[in-house]
């Protein structure tokens, strides 16, 4: 299939998709290079319009497949949408574009992996599911550097993203020198793609709604409560949450339900004032 964002989209045949996944495989300008995406639309949302887009971003090692296949994240999905607590949303899951150990989700010398996820998910999600359009709103939720990812995106784009969350979040770049191999030189050094903080306190309008969510026995839990305590302190509304868990899937695939209720509360909130 030919796009003009996209020079080329191959989809799996939905004939033989498992749960209701879908995998794509594009050729995206942003990165230079394919790149897969896992999709899954629930039943409910045939015939909707704008369909609500709820982007999941892995963190590092991990890619597209991680939150579906290790975080069930389609089946809670389903469970929440059949009880009413989320509305019928596309899930997107993308990879972060394959760099090394894992890309930060930032923009790097020869390739822009921000825009690969802000400008082209939503892109490509109209491209793929009937219901989704150009005023979708759009969420994003991510875990550890999928974490780091979305929160400093909802900064930078608050206009674009109504609601961001984060699952033990990396919560500035440096820390991401303990958990890859290759080194961060083509790194954009932006303050805002550096620090969690610095993107969130950036700008003086409205922020997204905000949650952050952290494992009582998680490496980053000192690092999440002062990003916690920044935040009350600069007057930046979110909440905040600390549970049971540590760094891993068991903490991660229970914790995306407390993620997508709030979603949900978000969307439901969104439609009320509408």
């Amino acid at each position: 299939m030919l796009n003009r964002l996209f020079r080329t989209i191959e989809a799996s045949d939905p004939a033989i998709a498992a749960d209701g996944l879908t995998f794509v495989t594009v050729k995206s300008r942003a990165l230079r290079r394919r790149a897969d995406v896992t999709f899954y639309v629930p039943r409910e949302a045939q015939g909707m319009a704008d369909l609500p887009i709820v982007v999941l971003l892995h963190g590092v090692y991990g890619s597209h497949w991680a939150w579906a296949l290790k975080g069930r994240a389609h089946l809670t999905a389903a469970r929440l949408i059949a009880q009413g607590a989320l509305p019928p949303v596309a899930l997107v899951m993308p990879s972060d574009g394959l760099w090394g150990d894992g890309s930060g989700y930032v923009v790097h010398a020869d390739h822009d992996v921000e825009r690969w996820i802000v400008g082209e998910m939503p892109a490509l999600a109209q491209d793929i599911v009937a219901g989704c359009s150009a005023r979708s709103p759009l969420l994003v939720a991510g875990l550890s550097m999928g974490g780091f990812g979305a929160l400093r995106l909802a900064g930078k784009y608050p206009d674009r993203i109504a609601a961001a969350a984060a699952l033990s979040a990396v919560t500035d770049a440096s820390q991401f020198d303990a958990l890859i191999e290759e080194s961060r030189a083509g790194w954009s050094t932006a303050p805002a793609d550096r620090s969690v903080l610095a993107a969130l306190a950036g700008g003086s309008g409205p922020r997204p709604a905000l949650r952050i969510d952290c494992g009582l026995d998680d490496p980053y839990l000192e690092a999440n409560r002062e990003l916690h305590q920044k935040l009350q302190r600069a007057g930046i509304a979110h909440h905040y949450a600390e549970g049971p868990g540590g760094h891993d899937w068991g903490y991660w695939s229970a914790t995306l339900e407390h993620t997508l209720r709030f979603f949900g509360r978000v969307l439901h909130a969104t439609e009320d004032d509408a």
